[in-house]
């Protein structure tokens, strides 16, 4: 099934291609010797673009190797998995080192510990899980991580070594929401396969919903592990869409965002592919189109994503220029394509008033919906009340409350107007209710912020309340 997303350009239809990229398959495996071509091909038709080969012994990771040198879809990782490193010796790593100067070797695994079969010895497995960790930090190759029953070794030896400054993966992830949320603090993507799509995965389909898409993988760890509907079978790169299915039901996003996402992450941690450098002025998320017209802002919150990041759901946000009003349209194609078009993006919409509004009316014209996204600082940036303007070309506004109290707000968002900024945010809030078909306020997770406070000030203001978790944008 390839991935495609419906848009109209000057009244031209085009499709839009999302590649899939598995992070996690065995290729090299006598399990599709007698159709590993068939079964690659099989997979570019499904839409995935790369595939990595991943070794755990120094048998399979010649053939990996050798498999990403003969095909241009096909990367390589190499490493020794836990059950067989009772048999490393001291040519092992040397091998190792060899194979890993390769060009398409992108990663250093799978590696780890497995206290379910304990086909190495424990003590043999942590001590070359900590030598395979420094190994690949020397090779500069991120890690892939298998772990299983081993949670607490395994979190404490990825702490001790280190682990974060080689960057990595856990594979095929059958741990818990703590485990997660550790490993991603490290600096470790979640990778997902088959299991994620089993009716009694609950444990798995928690995680994938409380953890951000930012950090999750997809993979489907062939031949092993079919996702649904093929339990039983031999599973094969072509079923990643399944999982890429699974991921977007539970996280409510769709396909074509997993897509995007995953994608992105696995580019970004394997070096592989090519990550956009542009800047996006129009940005689809979900059913919804967003645009992105400005990178100033009159605050400078210290969460913000645009100071840690380029990206937002997969989509360079990093303009730049200031795009003009043709440049807006051009990029939107048919406001009707989507439940709403927002005014967002990575600065403060309300800077550019005039482009806004033009804009707005624009869409409106051409029975689109529109929302207008903005940190309730208009009035004190043009120096007069800007909602009259706003009349009949906004149907939804949503400002970013982020605070209960001025001493908290001033702490976290830093704006540029100073002391008068919070209550002149909450006169803008109550002001909008007369122009503003809708109006809601929205706040972060933040330790300091007491969002019951807030959420009292919306009722008391009539208007929608929002909580946006940190860390989750987009």
């Amino acid at each position: 099934m390839l991935i495609f997303s419906k848009g109209e350009i000057n009244g031209s239809f085009m499709l839009y291609y999302h590649m899939l990229i598995d992070t996690h398959v065995h290729l090299e495996m006598e399990d599709f010797d007698k159709d590993r071509e068939e079964v690659i091909n099989r997979a570019k038709d499904a839409g995935i673009d790369y595939i990595l080969t991943v070794g755990s012994d120094i048998k399979s990771c010649r053939r990996a190797v050798e498999l990403s040198e003969s095909n241009p879809v096909v990367y390589a990782s190499v490493g020794i998995h836990p059950h067989e490193v009772k048999d490393i010796d001291n040519s092992t790593y040397d091998e190792i080192r060899r194979l890993a100067r390769v060009q398409k070797v992108v990663a250093y695994g799978e590696i780890g510990l497995d206290y379910h079969y304990d086909l190495s010895p424990r003590d043999v497995q942590r001590r070359c899980f900590r030598e395979q960790i420094e190994i690949a930090k020397e090779l500069k190759l991120p890690i892939i991580v298998h772990s299983r029953e081993a949670r607490d070794d395994t979190l404490r030896i990825l702490e001790e070594a280190d682990a974060k400054s080689a960057g990595g993966v856990m594979h095929c992830f059958s741990g818990d929401i703590d485990m997660a949320k550790k490993s991603i603090r490290m600096g470790f993507y979640i990778s997902f396969a088959g299991p994620v799509t089993f009716k009694k995965a609950e444990r798995l389909k928690v995680i994938v919903k409380e953890i951000p898409i930012e950090s999750i993988l997809i993979e489907t760890d062939s031949p092993y592990l079919s996702p649904e509907p093929f339990r039983g079978k031999r599973n094969e790169p072509s079923y990643l869409r399944y999982i890429a299915g699974a991921i977007a039901e539970l996280s409510g996003l769709t396909v074509e965002d997993v897509a995007r996402v995953t994608s992105y992450n696995a580019m970004k941690l394997l070096k592989i592919g090519r990550i956009e450098e542009e800047g996006e002025i129009a940005y689809k998320i979900r059913d919804s189109l967003y645009l992105n017209i400005t990178t100033r802002c009159t605050n400078h919150c210290d969460f913000c994503i645009r100071y840690y990041s380029d990206f937002v759901k997969g989509h360079n946000l990093r303009l730049k220029k200031e795009p003009s009003f043709e440049d807006v349209i051009k990029s939107i194609g048919d406001p009707r394509s989507y439940k709403e078009v927002v005014f967002c993006g990575y600065g403060e919409p309300l800077i550019r008033l005039d482009l806004v509004k033009a804009v707005a009316a624009w869409i409106k014209e051409r029975g689109g919906r529109v929302r207008l996204n903005t940190n309730g600082q208009g009035n004190l940036i043009h120096g007069r009340n800007i909602l009259p303007e706003l009349k009949g070309l906004v149907d939804y506004i949503s400002i970013s409350l982020n605070a209960d109290r001025a001493e908290i707000y001033n702490e976290v968002c830093h704006p540029e107007f100073g002391e008068k900024t919070f209550e002149a945010m909450k006169d803008f809030i109550i002001e909008a209710k007369k122009y503003i078909p809708e109006v809601g306020i929205t706040v972060i997770t933040l330790p300091k912020v007491d969002i019951r406070a807030c959420e009292r000030m919306a009722k008391d203001w009539g208007v929608k309340f929002r909580v946006r978790e940190l860390d989750i944008v987009g």
